[in-house]
């Protein structure tokens, strides 16, 4: 995996409440349970998520948690590196040499390097509000085709 299971979860919390559009805050075990996440560990990463202004957490009997700004001024790296911190400065080997650089390339490094651009790029480019739309349109064309079982729809 290219980022940590904290920043999975914190990605699929993200285009819940995305997909949820609610100015009304939304529990978190409420996300939680869409997506089998433990709460606890959830409601950790989404402290993390309020630290870096990606979410605004209300408190009290009808509280929970937000979008911090538009699902469209929110990207996907942005949520990997609150999560996971910024990428390292030096790459880090595909296959776990100690040393590998444009100058000294492990087998697999000019491959990768490419892969990992792109992946750098599509990170960088995909937000939230485009995210949530493709996923409910996947969720409507599963149906469709009568996966209903298969899907995590989100309650309206």
């Amino acid at each position: 995996m290219l980022y940590t299971k904290s920043a999975e979860y914190a990605i699929q919390a993200m285009i819940y409440l995305a997909e949820k559009n609610s100015p009304k805050p939304v529990m978190i075990s409420e996300i939680a349970a869409a997506y089998e996440i433990p709460q606890q560990f959830l409601a950790k990463i989404a402290q993390i998520l309020v630290r870096h202004r990606l979410l605004i957490a209300i408190r009290g009997r009808n509280g929970g948690v937000k979008l911090g700004r538009s699902p469209k001024d929110i990207y996907i790296h942005q949520v990997v590196e609150a999560v996971d911190g910024p990428p390292p400065e030096q790459e880090q080997c595909i296959i776990g040499l100690d040393y590998c650089s444009d100058e000294q390339p492990c087998p697999l490094h000019n491959k990768w390097s490419v892969i990992r651009e792109q992946i750098k790029e599509m990170l960088e480019a995909e937000n939230l509000e485009h995210l949530a739309k493709r996923v409910i349109e996947k969720r409507l064309a599963m149906r469709e085709l009568g996966f209903d079982d298969l899907i995590g729809a989100v309650k309206k």
